[in-house]
């Protein structure tokens, strides 16, 4: 996707207002009794801070936050729903919801961009760099890293591994030409796409998570979504219950890498939904069997936030 940078528009701070995401959840067939709700942390409001949804049933608070764009984008114009390939792990539907943050009506025809790895915690375009590829090896105290084996940095903030490409969170060079686990679809009238998707795994210094942007302004052409701008770069989150719930399924139980928890992880803000906190539906003690995630983004279509600055 080409972006193309729009003039600044300043915000009065007032606008920005969280997401309740509850309205956003699906559930999928099959999971009934027994359900397992792996809900975002209690959403707060400051008493005039809060907003209804146009009668939609849900509230604004702020914008949903922002976050780094890591080392591992490709700007693949794959807009597909099914993104897994073959890929295997934990079937999952995920389900978002773009909503202007201003007036918490759905943003429409918006691409909305996610890529993850996969149950072992690779990315595909950079399948080297998880297998030990150049810049391996343990990542600097206290500093997260958004490589399987601790390459580049996905933090704001620390120092990355010496030599290893992508440093800071920057952008590193794909090494192959697989693209699974990554897609773009366009919202539809109501602000809805859904992909099909894997629970995704962990890798080394970072919790689990799901990368997402959301572009507004731009085409469909030949070559797929062209111009435009990007007003949010973020991640999204899972309860660490569910975490150790995947952990009991293969293949996401042969991995032998150390897991760092939500509440280590220093992108997620700890937020709860503003943060990316996603809502989860799955049978309980039946999780192989898939999962259900949902969660509504509140962004400021006026505003540009590629990730890359952060």
């Amino acid at each position: 996707m080409t972006e193309t940078q729009g003039p600044a528009h300043k915000k009065d701070m007032t606008r920005r207002r969280a997401v309740l995401a509850g309205g956003a959840a699906i559930i999928a067939a099959g999971v009934g009794a027994g359900v397992v709700a792996s809900a975002s942390a209690e959403t707060t409001s400051s008493g005039t801070g809060k907003k209804s949804a146009g009668g939609q049933g849900e509230e604004c608070y702020r914008l949903t936050s922002e976050t780094t764009e890591g080392p591992y984008y490709i700007d693949a114009d794959k807009i597909r729903k099914d993104i897994t390939e073959d890929r295997e792990g934990i079937p999952m539907t995920l389900r978002l919801k773009v909503i202007d943050s201003d007036t918490c009506k759905p943003l429409k025809h918006a691409a909305v961009d996610i890529w993850h790895c996969d149950a072992l915690g690779i990315y595909s375009g950079y399948e080297s760099m998880s297998s030990g590829g150049p810049g391996g090896g343990t990542p600097p105290s206290g500093a997260p890293t958004d490589a399987p084996t601790g390459v580049p940095t996905d933090a704001p903030t620390g120092t990355p591994p010496s030599g290893g490409p992508g440093g800071g969170g920057g952008h590193s060079e794909p090494t192959d030409d697989k693209r699974y686990l990554r897609g773009t679809q366009l919202t539809d009238k109501h602000g809805y796409v859904e992909f099909k998707t894997i629970f995704p795994g962990w890798y080394q210094g970072r919790c689990v998570h799901i990368h997402t942007k959301v572009h507004v302004g731009g085409k469909m052409t030949d070559a797929g979504y062209e111009g435009g701008r990007t007003c949010h770069t973020g991640q999204f989150f899972f309860a660490e219950s569910a975490v150790l719930d995947s952990a009991k399924v293969a293949p996401y139980s042969t991995s032998t890498t150390t897991r760092t928890t939500l509440t280590e992880d220093t992108i997620y803000d700890q937020s709860g939904v503003t943060g990316g906190l996603m809502k989860l539906s799955y049978r309980k003690n039946h999780m192989a069997r898939g999962v259900v995630g949902s969660i509504t983004m509140g962004v400021d279509p006026d505003e540009t936030h590629d990730g890359t600055d952060l």
